[in-house]
């Protein structure tokens, strides 16, 4: 018997993926970490130079400088480039059509517009340094592709006294302190631990926040903001500790 299952159309998502300012599909989606409402990038960049406030819920996002609590969703964006045909060259096409009205056109530049302006990875860059250096984006060399990541600081510890066989092999780091990615999760970090550690590939740790265990694709952002940051006793940085893997099985 055939399955007869029901087509989704678009508009059946609409309530996902369009603002909630400026009832538009969703560009360059923005989520406010406190309440986790996502709104465009221009729409709530917009509304946070009148209010400190979430403009769907209320709740006050930052005392003084509520653009600190942003974060651009690309997982989102790139859902909605698959579902709504032909938004995200036309959007690129806009974007294009604006810098090119509003920026001189120095040294052939022009054709630098697209990727330096538009919110996708940097690609190419064989064009030359494209001048005046005003976008945060362009500082830093060009394998650095973390470097307009918002930054954080953590402390990796060893948990010992865990009756563990291989507690032997798990020993602590000469340098705890680290800073990187916000978007780095526990799968890199487990891998960087095992470099520094020198641990066999098959050698399998946990990684705990307030004594959970992490998934592998939690990122440090999600756990500070759901684990760390809860507890109104913790200070900066962030604490991660780690052991030998236990099988509870």
């Amino acid at each position: 018997m055939a399955a007869t299952g029901r087509k989704h159309l678009v508009r059946d998502f609409n309530h996902f993926i369009t603002c909630y300012l400026c009832r538009g599909y969703l560009i360059k989606p923005t989520t406010v970490t406190e309440c986790l409402h996502t709104f465009c990038k221009s729409c709530i960049v917009q509304h946070f130079e009148e209010s400190n406030d979430c403009p769907k819920c209320g709740i006050q996002v930052h005392e003084t400088n509520p653009l600190e609590m942003l974060r651009l969703d690309n997982t989102l964006e790139e859902i909605i480039f698959k579902l709504v045909p032909g938004l995200r060259e036309k959007e690129e096409q806009q974007e294009l059509e604006f810098w090119r009205k509003n920026q001189p056109k120095e040294n052939g530049q022009t054709e630098n517009l697209r990727c330096q302006r538009l919110g996708l990875p940097d690609v190419g860059g064989d064009d030359g340094d494209g001048g005046g250096g005003g976008d945060d984006a362009d500082d830093g060399g060009d394998e650095d592709y973390h470097r307009s990541d918002p930054q954080i600081a953590i402390c990796l510890d060893c948990l010992r006294n865990t009756g563990q066989s291989g507690e032997s092999t798990v020993t602590d780091l000469m340098k705890r302190f680290i800073r990187c990615s916000s978007r780095v999760t526990v799968g890199t970090i487990k891998k960087f631990l095992s470099l520094k550690l020198k641990l066999p590939s098959s050698y399998e740790l946990d990684v705990l926040c307030n004594g959970e265990i992490m998934g592998r694709d939690h990122t440090l952002e999600f756990i500070y903001m759901t684990r760390w940051r809860l507890h109104g006793e913790n200070t900066y940085p962030m604490v991660l500790e780690y052991r030998p893997r236990i099988d509870f099985g």
